[in-house]
C-alpha cells in the first residue's frame, strides 16, 4: 500500500437544511370548524374523504369541509406552487385543520 493503510472517511450525513419545527397544537373539538382535504390524486382520496367526512360529522356537529378541487394536485407538476401558497390559501377560506396524505 503507497498510501500508509490510510484512508479518506466520508460523512454519510449532510449537514441540516433547515431546523425541525414540532407539530402545532391538537384541536380539542373539531365541532364548529372548517377542515381542508389536501390529495394528491393518488390513491382513492376520493373515496377515502367521503368515509372520513361521514364519521367526523357524525363525532362533530356543525364540522365543515373544504375538498382537495379548492387546492389542486399536492403532487402534480406544479406542487411548488400549491405549496408555496398554501397557508394563504388556507387562511383564506377558513380553514382551521387540513387532512392530508390519504393513501394506502
Amino acid at each position: 500500500m503507497s498510501n500508509g493503510g490510510q484512508f479518506d472517511v466520508l460523512w454519510p450525513l449532510a449537514k441540516r437544511a433547515v431546523n425541525a419545527t414540532g407539530a402545532a397544537p391538537a384541536i380539542p373539538d373539531l365541532s364548529g370548524k372548517v377542515v381542508a382535504e389536501l390529495w394528491d390524486l393518488i390513491f382513492r382520496g376520493d373515496e377515502m374523504y367521503a368515509i372520513l367526512r361521514e364519521h367526523l360529522q357524525q363525532r362533530y356537529p356543525g364540522i365543515r369541509f373544504v375538498d382537495h378541487t379548492h387546492f389542486g394536485n399536492t403532487h402534480g407538476n406544479q406542487d411548488r406552487e400549491i405549496v408555496a401558497g398554501l397557508a394563504d390559501k388556507l387562511r383564506s377560506l377558513g380553514c382551521d385543520a387540513v387532512i392530508s396524505g390519504i393513501g394506502a
